[in-house]
């Protein structure tokens, strides 16, 4: 138990942020009007972007089925699996 006595000062430390900070961050200061942030937004929002911005929808992604197809090279008629030569494993 005495080994955790180098921890003391930490957590006191940590305590005391808390507290000043929750004081600090309470309700009443620097409120901002209801209708005052509305009108704020508002503005912003008619506002026509700086030239060389772009509304553009994101692109869709192309979904992997995860199984990999590979193109058939060469297979011209009578090659490949729909008829011809039969191919067998060695």
């Amino acid at each position: 138990m005495e080994i955790l006595l180098w921890l003391v000062p930490s957590v006191v430390v940590t305590a005391v942020a808390m507290l000043w900070v929750s004081w600090v961050s309470r309700d009443g200061r620097g409120e901002v009007d209801r209708d005052v942030a509305a009108q704020r937004l508002g503005r912003a929002l008619a506002k026509d972007l700086p030239a060389g911005t772009r509304r553009t929808p994101p692109q869709a992604r192309d979904r992997s089925t995860g199984i990999a197809v590979r193109p058939s090279h060469g297979a011209g008629p009578g090659e490949g699996s729909h008829g011809g030569a039969t191919r067998r494993a060695s």
